[in-house]
């Protein structure tokens, strides 16, 4: 019983030292998102190329694999959240449009049905389907936090509540912790970022001359 309690503690407080730098820059870079920081993006991609090791020795190839699309839009959202507004400004919140919704769906659904077939036909993969959607979500709001589109939240939401269980169950409990953080801090984030996009959308008040 002592023995059982020991390794659930160990595994708990984290596999190895490099899956807590991972969980602590992972922690830190939705953080300074949540706060519409452009520092999140270095955090981040130090971050993504620590966990791409970590996910693929839990199995997990789907997401580890999406760690390496995390760096590129890491430094493509860098330079967009700088320069991406009318006349290369800095990016505001705004809405989802309609069209950028409709291809995330679509998208997402393609990649769980597709990636997920071929993980659970050729490879070892643990939870191909769920590895894949989480995957696929993962990248659809991505690219809407990095066109600061107030609803990546959400999707970060679904995301999140599936990743814990499925982390957990790979022993991998630091990274699943992170997640169950990661769920707060996408409520905190919608939340602020809504407030910011009603700025943004508001009218500026004229000033007396």
């Amino acid at each position: 019983m002592l023995h059982s309690l020991y390794e659930f503690w160990t595994s708990a407080a984290g596999n190895t030292p490099l899956e807590w730098v991972a969980v602590l820059t992972g922690f830190a870079c939705v953080w300074l998102a949540a706060r519409e920081s452009i520092w999140n993006f270095p955090v981040a991609i130090i971050s993504c190329a620590l966990f791409i090791v970590v996910y693929y020795r839990a199995q997990l190839y789907s997401d580890s694999m999406l760690q390496v699309f995390f760096i590129l839009m890491g430094v493509y959202g860098w330079y967009e959240w700088l320069y991406g507004g009318a006349r290369k400004s800095a990016l505001v919140v705004t809405r989802t449009r309609r069209w950028e919704w409709v291809a995330v769906v679509l998208g997402i659904a393609a990649f769980t049905l597709g990636f997920g077939y071929y993980l659970q036909h050729h490879t070892d993969a643990a939870l191909p389907h769920w590895d894949s959607f989480t995957t696929a979500g993962s990248m659809g709001a991505q690219y809407l936090l990095t066109r600061k589109r107030l609803e990546n939240w959400l999707i970060w939401i679904v995301v999140d509540i599936i990743y814990v269980p499925i982390l957990w169950y790979k022993d991998l409990y630091a990274v699943s912790g992170l997640y169950a953080v990661y769920l707060v801090l996408a409520v905190y984030g919608y939340v602020e970022w809504r407030r910011a996009a009603r700025l943004a959308a508001s009218p500026v008040p004229l000033t007396s001359a």
